[in-house]
């Protein structure tokens, strides 16, 4: 009798209209207007209006953008936010990769333990993560002391204050943050790999390049798409991380990124309006990037 019940049950399923599916997104997507929808429309408009954030905005329609369109500033951060793009993101994505084709080979002892420490990175507080680097980096710090010791003189500087040196400083700490994130991505989905392609390329007398080149990076696509999406939008709205390390995008404007351009126009100089046309200007960038990525992704899934 259970088994007819059980049996009948799941032949004739029973019918849900499909207006009842909205019912059950519904409370996310408000909670998602609120919080994300309606203040993404609301710096549009304010875009639109010379506004100190608390005086009565006054509508210039346009004039904000022409002003960014001129604003030197304005490009040397965007230069900046594509600079970090490679340590934010493409470094991070060749060592995620790097450090997955040596754990996911052979299976290892403490392989739990290994992923964990090398993904603290991720999850630790970027004002965290920046204090203790700008104490890594002093002068007199460990990383110049080591110098010292290897007799490495003419390497000791003073890392975040150069002007040459400080950007790929900060550059630096963001590959340490970010290539967790990767890694963690890259296993999970190498272990979803089918084996039989291993023993066939090891069969075939693949060696261990071979088989990465040719196995595991074709199966591992999607993650790599996924993983270049996230730490993209991480390098374009780095703020705390730079913030921390040089205090404010210097020496000079040698680390200057557009966040702290947007924290300044609007929290310091009191031009809401001018910061909130380089926010949404920021937004289309990185929503641009993201749709042209996802639909790579999307014509990938299709054709195989």
């Amino acid at each position: 009798m259970k088994t007819r019940f059980f049996s009948s049950r799941l032949d004739n399923p029973p019918y849900i209209h499909p207006y009842q599916a909205y019912l059950f997104i519904l409370p996310g997507l408000i909670i998602y207007a609120v919080f994300v929808l309606w203040p993404i429309l609301n710096t549009a408009r304010y875009s639109l209006y010379d506004w100190t954030g608390f005086s009565d905005p006054v509508y210039i329609g346009l004039d904000n953008y022409a002003e960014l369109w001129n604003d030197d500033d304005f490009w040397l951060a965007l230069q900046h936010n594509a600079f970090f793009v490679i340590f934010y993101s493409i470094l991070p994505i060749m060592l995620g990769l790097f450090l997955t084709a040596l754990m996911t080979r052979r299976t290892l002892r403490g392989m739990t333990l290994f992923r964990t420490g090398l993904f603290i990175p991720q999850v630790m507080s970027p004002v965290v993560v920046g204090i203790i680097w700008r104490w890594l980096f002093a002068y007199d710090g460990p990383i110049n002391e080591l110098l010292l010791a290897l007799g490495l003189d003419g390497w000791v500087r003073p890392w975040l204050g150069d002007f040459t040196w400080a950007r790929y400083a900060v550059g630096g700490v963001g590959v340490w943050v970010q290539y967790g994130l990767c890694m963690v991505l890259f296993i999970a989905g190498a272990q979803s790999i089918n084996t039989d392609l291993y023993d066939a390329a090891a069969v075939a007398g693949a060696n261990a390049w071979q088989e990465f080149r040719h196995v595991t990076l074709p199966g591992l696509r999607q993650q790599i798409l996924v993983a270049f999406v996230l730490t993209f939008i991480a390098a374009l709205r780095v703020f705390d991380l730079v913030f921390v390390l040089t205090r404010g995008g210097g020496p000079g404007k040698e680390t200057i990124v557009t966040s702290l351009l947007i924290y300044r126009e609007a929290f310091q100089y009191n031009r809401a309006g001018y910061g909130a046309a380089m926010a949404l200007v920021l937004t289309v960038i990185i929503v641009t990037v993201s749709a042209l990525v996802m639909r790579l992704q999307a014509s990938e899934e299709d054709a195989q």
